[in-house]
């Protein structure tokens, strides 16, 4: 041990140097700092608090002891104002470049025209990383060397001398206004639960996109960063108090960026949530291992916790949503008839639904796992459709449930479909929302795949049985006024045909035509190919019908007074005719005839 009288000396020099530097009694030390000047102005100081330390330990004395008590105070106060500014000079606002996150999005095209997300996109495009490689975590430098060095000479001094709490609090309170500087680049905003929920759906889905983007980078640059810097700062200096000052950092912030995804994965499920609540579960389950990573330790497990819970309720929104979509299409209400009997707006909403659901496919294929509730148990109910699952074994459960809701939307469009009081239009409504759906499937390559080819064949007769059946309530009739039967009589002086029941008949014809014609031309059949074809099949049975009954008859009415009356049409004239059909408007009362 050194001379008590060496020790006396050392004290009293290392306590000039602490005075010094006291500002609360010189002007000129308030006015100054030390860590901004020269080295050996800083080494000085460090040895003086040093000693004051050391001295401590030695002091047997009381009035040492308090000598010392206060120098350390001095020290120390000196130094947390230190520590303060030489964190505040180089907590600069982080760069558009820096908060960037490396890894590629999802194929989802994500609108944000802010600087932020350009600069992000710029980036992303150009990266390699996996997205759901930890890889995708990417620390950035928040301070320089020197001044990391600094700060971990002024913690070790403070953290010795029992000033931890001071140190965490000062680092947290400079550091968290530097995050939520960040989180303001970012646009992230400080809302409630509760603020979040008030809000309309339509502006909650900007946020949920620009939540997206800002959540990966938060997470894989802005907290990994923030961790690191308080590695580079505490670590060694304590029982895990860079874990500490990193928690006083980050905590308030990143309980603020969970409690959105928080609030959507609790507020009221409705259909069009569904899709932003899967990006919102996808963004966060390959999240999850870089949250792992950057809040790994013991005090950091309450945000680990609410991530994994969050993502629980997500999951189970998604399912719920779903759910209440299908008893949504099952019980849809609406008893207007569409004119024309075109497709439904049901109809486009929920196929295009679905189709949007099997662009979730590997998503929705984890989250749902159990077939609709469906079945036996609703055999005995007339409002609701039964359906056999044992032929579908071989289906996911997902590809079930989007079987199921075409099947429930059929059972509401037939109820539907007798709001109409023509059944052949019943059978036009019928034929062209199955083909809708039909088409529907086959333009999804994902849908179609789950659905399988023989729920589409099976779809298919349906749609072209109700053109069969519209044909058959349409044209049976017209065509019965083409038959033989009833117009040929017996007798001797007859010709064998009776001229007036065949101009009854050309009568009958002639006004059921043209009923049909002015009626039908209003119905509408949207889709071309079809619209063609059910014309063509029509033709093919009507033209060659008349123009043989023509052919056969045309000379009796001819020798009769004004056959005009009688024969109107020529077989072209109706065949022009049919044109008019289901092109969704009303044409002349009168058939284009063709001039004789």
């Amino acid at each position: 041990m050194e001379p008590p009288g060496n020790d006396v000396v050392a004290f009293e020099s290392a306590e000039k140097i602490i005075l010094r530097w006291d500002s609360t009694a010189s002007e000129d030390a308030r006015e100054k700092m030390i860590f901004a000047g020269d080295r050996y102005e800083i080494e000085r100081y460090l040895q003086a608090v040093d000693e004051i330390q050391r001295s401590m330990e030695f002091a047997t004395l009381s009035d040492d002891q308090n000598k010392a008590n206060s120098a350390i105070q001095i020290a120390m106060a000196r130094l947390e104002d230190e520590f303060r500014n030489i964190l505040i000079a180089h907590t600069t606002p982080m760069e558009a470049e820096s908060l960037t996150d490396s890894s590629p999005l999802p194929e989802e095209d994500y609108e944000d025209d802010s600087p932020l997300t350009k600069d992000l996109e710029h980036q992303e495009s150009n990266s390699t990383c996996s997205y759901r490689s930890t890889n995708s975590i990417r620390e950035i430098d928040l301070m320089p060397s020197d001044a990391i060095y600094d700060l971990r000479c002024i913690a070790e001094r403070m953290i010795l001398a029992g000033y931890l709490r001071e140190c965490i609090q000062v680092y947290g309170s400079v550091r968290k206004s530097a995050v939520d500087s960040s989180f303001r680049k970012l646009g992230i905003e400080k809302l409630s639960i509760g603020d979040i929920q008030r809000l309309e759906w339509e502006i909650l889905e900007t946020k949920i996109r620009r939540w997206i983007r800002a959540a990966k980078v938060c997470v894989r640059i802005l907290f990994a960063s923030e961790k690191k810097l308080c590695e580079q700062i505490f670590e060694g200096l304590g029982t895990a108090t860079d874990d500490a000052c990193f928690m006083e950092t980050i905590k308030g912030p990143a309980i603020q960026l969970f409690n959105f995804a928080e609030a959507i994965s609790i507020s009221r499920r409705s259909p069009e949530k569904l899709f932003k609540i899967l990006d919102l579960h996808d963004a966060l389950s390959d999240l999850l291992v870089d949250i792992e990573i950057v809040f790994d330790s013991k005090s950091s497990e309450s945000i680990r916790v609410q991530a994994v819970e969050i993502l629980s309720r997500l999951a189970e929104a998604a399912r719920g949503i779903l759910s209440e979509f299908e008893n949504a299409v099952l019980r849809e209400p609406s008893k207007v008839p569409v004119p024309g009997g075109t497709i439904h707006p049901l109809t486009r909403y929920v196929m295009n639904y679905i189709s949007l659901i099997s662009d979730y496919k590997q998503t929705m294929s984890e989250l749902i796992v159990s077939k609709p509730s469906t079945g036996s148990r609703y055999s005995s109910d007339p409002n609701t459709p039964d359906m056999d699952f044992a032929e579908l074994e071989s289906h996911t459960p997902l590809a079930l449930h989007l079987i199921w809701i075409a099947v429930i939307l059929q059972f509401n469009l037939e109820g539907k479909s007798k709001c109409y009081r023509d059944t052949s239009l019943t059978h036009i409504f019928m034929m062209n929302n199955v083909h809708y759906i039909v088409q529907k499937i086959k333009g999804s390559p994902e849908l179609r795949e789950m659905v399988g080819d023989d729920c589409l064949r099976k779809l298919t007769g349906k749609f072209r049985q109700a053109a069969t059946n519209y044909q058959r309530s349409t044209w049976v009739n017209v065509l019965h006024c083409l038959r033989d039967e009833g117009l040929h009589v017996k007798g001797s002086f007859s010709s064998g045909v009776s001229k007036s029941a065949l101009r009854e008949r050309f009568k009958t014809f002639n006004a059921m035509f043209e009923e049909v014609h002015r009626t039908q031309s209003t119905w509408l059949i949207p889709d071309t190919q079809l619209r063609e074809e059910l014309r063509i099949s029509v033709s093919e049975k009507l033209i060659p019908a008349y123009r043989s009954f023509l052919g056969r008859f045309r000379s009796h009415i001819e020798s009769g007074r004004h056959p005009e009356n009688y024969i109107k049409y020529s077989g072209e004239d109706i065949e022009t005719a049919v044109l008019d059909f289901f092109e969704g408007y009303q044409v002349s009362q009168h058939i284009r005839r063709r001039s004789e």
